[in-house]
């Protein structure tokens, strides 16, 4: 089932103390510099065409809500080399199939399968998102080789472990979050692996969706390597391979010249944080980088240098992010869209792909074993978004103090909520979504509502899961007031009514419920996270965000809140039409457009004569004291973690 065994100490010692360390050249002489402009657009072209239709094909063939709904899965596009090659989305790497199983050794029809965190190479956060692996073969008959890997991994609804979903907001061992499988070969030569597939589905709490989801990204990746297999053959494999080199230089050249130029030489640090780990009491856990633009004439070259040096002691709780493996060659990747806010217009900014030509321009410098960001095993993982979609934010701000403030304010942050239970049948049924929120004010522009972090993620619809599971969602609509308020606003949450019609259970995975999204250069923080039980009832009662089995009677409501974006410049300057325009859709009370902006309202909502008293306005305005020394706002919260402190030394900006 397995390829060469590693012992656990190996592999601690091997990409600790020295990296694990793959290839990173070119596949030709002159790095694709002779490639044929027009082939190389085309190439391009052909993979982005394959990407999305191996994800259209997981898309209709999967089956459970997570995979075929909610979309939490991606595909990736990998050369021999294991560079990325398509950019449109993250995606997980392929080293770890490539130092267990020779690729010489590969055969057409393998497919390799893997979810084990620490043996993932960096690859993989949590148990529950498994990764297929299937390598690309071209050449004539007697001389085919691996020319390439097409790749797809997703967020599986059951792996096992302590409670349904496999993410035990208490665990404090990766024992308790499933079942862990280092890179295997679930498909020998076309033939699938049954014993495999049976471990696997028999410590599943939904064996059928996790069959069919697998046997489902299987085949899609089985076909996109045929799809690929046909570009070789049709153009020539050294033709080929010369444009994934022009592919991925290309993309070193542009972000050289458009994103790194716009950072001045020099060094900032900036710090966010975690608040709780689902075991200690809420606090602090600190995420810092250290950024350093380096010059051109820097011997080791132009570059962005990443120091975490001062990030928290690794958590007895799941919220551990092994990011050091492989020299952090995912995190590169994972990190680089923020980057992309620095292009000349947000028209640009979408033009810009992510793929391997961002890792040369990128230098990590880890600490030492026993941070969130250096786990040692077997430390739990499986709430590891507080600590890498943090990290996004604090790269954010971190570059935001480099630019003078010319960077998005904080995100929303992703969480998994959901029920489970037994519905009207009697059968075992788990609903679980991952609810998106607001983004970040920008400064030529406020942050858009209801985004998700994880690219064509959604909200399951309401038809669906009405019909399947035993509540209804009786609203969904914008959390009013939760975004941070500025000269440009924060994009705002959801807020979520869910009915049970049995009893049953919820459950939450969350951060952002104390601390907020913070805001930047005088924009405020945005409203976080919470969930009510039975609200305006007789048993209305707050649940953490970190929940794993909370009851719900039937006829009670659950009230879900997600997190608005921080704002972005003050707000007393932004224009009181636009206040105004904001109350009458519901997006800012009339409370907060005096609490918040300083504008006096007049007229009323209900008969369309809602306006604002200039004068008024204007003295209110100037009326308010002046603005904190801070040039970030983390909200309310970070004083109550932070012994009533206003704000972090790191948040003041000489």
């Amino acid at each position: 089932m397995s390829g060469r065994v590693v012992p656990e100490e190996r592999v601690q010692r091997a990409s600790r103390r020295a990296p694990t360390q793959f290839p990173f050249g070119s596949l030709t002489g002159d790095a694709g510099a002779s490639a044929d402009p027009v082939l190389v657009e085309i190439v391009q072209g052909s993979l982005a065409s394959v990407e999305m239709e191996v994800e259209t094909a997981i898309a209709r063939t999967s089956r459970s809500p997570m995979i075929r709904d909610a979309h939490d899965f991606r595909a990736g596009i990998h050369d021999r080399l294991l560079r990325k090659l398509t950019g449109r989305s993250y995606s997980a790497l392929v080293h770890p199939v490539a130092r267990d199983f020779p690729i010489e050794e590969m055969q057409e029809g393998d497919v390799f399968f893997h979810n084990d965190v620490y043996r993932s190479e960096g690859g993989i956060g949590h148990l529950p998102d498994l990764c297929v692996t299937v390598p690309v073969f071209s050449g004539p008959a007697d001389q085919r080789r691996v020319v390439a890997f097409v790749q797809a991994f997703g967020h599986h609804d059951d792996i096992g472990g302590a409670v349904p979903g496999s993410m035990p907001s208490h665990a404090t061992s990766v024992f308790e979050e499933g079942l862990m499988v280092p890179p295997i070969k679930l498909w020998d030569r076309g033939v699938p692996n049954r014993s495999a597939l049976a471990i696997m589905t028999r410590n599943s709490r939904m064996p059928e969706s996790l069959a069919a989801d697998l046997d489902a990204e299987c085949s899609a990746c089985l076909m996109g390597a045929r799809r690929l297999g046909e570009l070789f053959d049709r153009y020539g494999v050294e033709t080929v391979e010369s444009c994934f080199d022009a592919i991925i230089d290309r993309t070193t050249t542009t972000y050289r010249r458009e994103i790194l130029s716009k950072i001045p030489v020099g060094s900032w640090t900036w710090e966010d944080y975690a608040e709780h780990d689902g075991v200690d009491d809420p606090k602090l856990h600190t995420q810092r980088i250290t950024l350093t633009r380096t010059a051109e004439d820097d011997p080791e070259g132009e570059r962005l240098i990443l120091d975490f040096d001062g990030t928290s002691a690794q958590a007895k709780g799941p919220i551990n992010h092994c990011g050091d493996y492989s020299d952090g060659v995912f995190l590169k990747k994972w990190l680089a869209p923020i980057l992309r806010n620095l292009a000349d217009t947000p028209e640009r900014m979408a033009e810009l792909d992510v793929n391997e030509g961002i890792v040369p321009l990128i230098e990590m410098r880890f600490p030492e074993p026993g941070t969130l960001l250096t786990p040692v095993f077997p430390a739990p993982t499986n709430a590891r978004t507080f600590v890498i979609l943090r990290l996004l934010g604090v790269l954010a701000g971190v570059v935001a103090k480099a630019v003078d403030g010319r960077m998005p304010a904080d995100q929303e942050t992703i969480r998994y909520t959901g029920v489970y239970g037994e519905d009207r049948e009697g059968r075992p049924y788990l609903m679980r979504e991952v609810l998106g929120g607001g983004s970040g004010g920008r400064y030529y522009a406020d942050g858009e509502d209801t985004i998700h972090v994880v690219p064509d993620s959604r909200n399951l619809p309401t038809e669906f899961t009405e019909s399947r599971f035993p509540f209804l969602v009786e609203s969904l609509s914008l959390a009013v007031d939760s975004g941070g308020a500025g000269r440009f606003r924060g994009g705002l949450g959801y807020e979520k009514h869910i009915r049970m019609l049995k009893d049953g259970h919820f459950m939450s995975i969350a951060d952002r419920s104390i601390l907020a999204c913070w805001g930047v250069k005088g924009g405020q923080a945005g409203k976080p996270f919470q969930v009510t039980i039975d609200p305006g009832g007789p048993n209305e009662r707050e649940v953490d965000a970190l929940a794993d089995a909370e009851p719900v009677t039937a006829g009670e409501v659950i009230r879900i809140r997600t997190t608005g974006g921080g704002g972005w410049g003050d707000p007393l300057v932004r224009d009181p039409e636009l206040v105004v325009r904001d109350v009458v859709w519901r997006k800012v009370s009339p409370e907060a457009a005096l609490a918040d902006y300083g504008v006096v309202l007049t007229g009323s909502l209900d008969d369309d004569s809602l306006g604002f008293d200039a004068d008024a306005t204007r003295s209110e305005r100037a009326s308010r004291p002046a603005p904190s020394d801070a040039f970030f706002d983390r909200g309310p919260g970070y004083a109550r973690l932070a012994d009533g402190a206003p704000h972090a030394e790191v948040d003041l900006v000489s």
